[in-house]
């Protein structure tokens, strides 16, 4: 078993996330908070799985430690699963959650009920000395015509998870967290660690 890991980011609640989840396993988390001198990894890659594999493999080269990398996205099938990988800059550059959920509402107007399926789907990838492994994790549900709720981010104002009637901003976090996406890729991804030699 690998004895410790290096997720390719700086987001301190996905490092949290993370830790929380390998918690008792033996395996150290870093981030790239350890290691200042690297910088984000660009993600120019057309899929999810691309851009996750990009950057586990810049930084697995860069530090000589197994890394762990994601890529997440909404995919509305009624717009082909756009916004996919542009979900988090679906408004342009520099927009807010808010400037993107607006845009996606307007591009809804009118779509009935039936027909405003979408996804959220996270891919997470690993690569290690000798391997490249990769997981995803989807969570079915509908964007609605307006948003509700203040907890969470991005999209989570405007997607109900298949089941229930609450968003995901409408739910607590722990709620959120038990059923999300990402979620569900861990636990793939912790199946894989701790069976690495």
């Amino acid at each position: 078993m690998i004895d410790q890991i290096i997720l390719a980011t700086r987001n301190l609640h996905k490092i949290k996330e993370l830790e929380a989840m390998l918690s008792g396993s033996g395996i150290a988390v870093k981030s790239l908070e350890d290691f200042p001198y690297l910088s984000e990894v660009e993600e120019d890659q057309p899929t999810l799985e691309g851009n996750a594999l990009k950057k586990a493999r810049v930084v697995f080269q860069s530090t000589g430690i197994p890394a762990l990398a994601d890529d997440s996205g909404l995919e509305v099938l009624y717009l082909n699963k756009q916004p996919g990988i542009y979900s988090s800059r679906f408004a342009g550059e520099r927009c807010s959650y808010d400037d993107n959920n607006r845009k996606l509402l307007k591009v809804l107007k009118g779509v009935p009920p039936r027909r405003r399926q979408a996804q959220f789907r996270t891919v997470l990838a690993l690569v290690g000395p000798g391997y490249e492994r990769s997981v995803e994790g989807i969570v079915e549900g509908v964007i609605i015509e307006y948003s509700r709720g203040r907890n969470g981010f991005g999209y989570d104002p405007i997607f109900v998870p298949n089941g229930y009637t609450q968003t995901y901003a409408e739910m607590s976090t722990d709620m959120k967290n038990s059923l999300s996406h990402r979620s569900k890729a861990l636990a793939r991804m912790k199946e894989i660690l701790l069976t690495l030699e």
